[in-house]
């Protein structure tokens, strides 16, 4: 079963919009318009992912909610920007290329793992919300779940190394 939507508040509808169209490539397919609280309202902002799926902003007019809150999924509750993040399917390698090209194309600084089973490229969305592309490098095995259903109950497991990470900046 996949997801149809993720739901996530934004405080800048304008750049959210921009990031999402221009930099991720989605399609802005829906707006929905209700009231929240007692004299505000909120748009519903619907962005096709290409993948079956959508991701979803709440940009909130709401004088109720004041200004004193973060839509920062990870540090607006304070863990580590990484924890909390969106990760997007990549098809393949040379399409995870060509999203990392676009990336920089938009003058943003992206970061690139390989963990091994996967390939990854991470940017900060206007939210400080960590997006990523990935996409898999090989099939799961039955000893993967063995090892994981063992990792899960391990109390203090050995911990793996750090996969090497690349910086990509943007020229401009």
């Amino acid at each position: 079963m996949g997801i149809h939507h993720v739901a996530i508040a934004t405080k800048d509808a304008k750049a959210t919009h921009e990031f999402y169209t221009g930099a991720m490539g989605f399609r802005l397919v829906k707006v929905e318009v209700g009231r929240a609280g007692q004299d505000g309202f909120a748009k519903h902002l619907f962005y096709d992912t290409g993948g079956g799926g959508m991701i979803a902003f709440w940009d909130f007019h709401d004088p109720d909610l004041g200004d004193d809150w973060s839509p920062a999924i990870a540090t607006g509750l304070g863990l580590p920007g990484w924890s909390n993040h969106l990760a997007f399917d990549a098809s393949d390698e040379a399409d995870l290329q060509a999203r990392l090209e676009r990336w920089l194309e938009h003058g943003l600084k992206c970061w690139e793992i390989d963990h091994g089973w996967c390939k990854s490229i991470y940017v900060m969305d206007p939210n400080d919300i960590m997006v990523e592309f990935c996409v898999s490098t090989r099939e799961f095995t039955e000893q993967d779940t063995r090892e994981a259903l063992a990792l899960l109950e391990e109390q203090k497991p050995e911990l793996g190394p750090p996969p090497p990470v690349k910086i990509h900046k943007a020229e401009r």
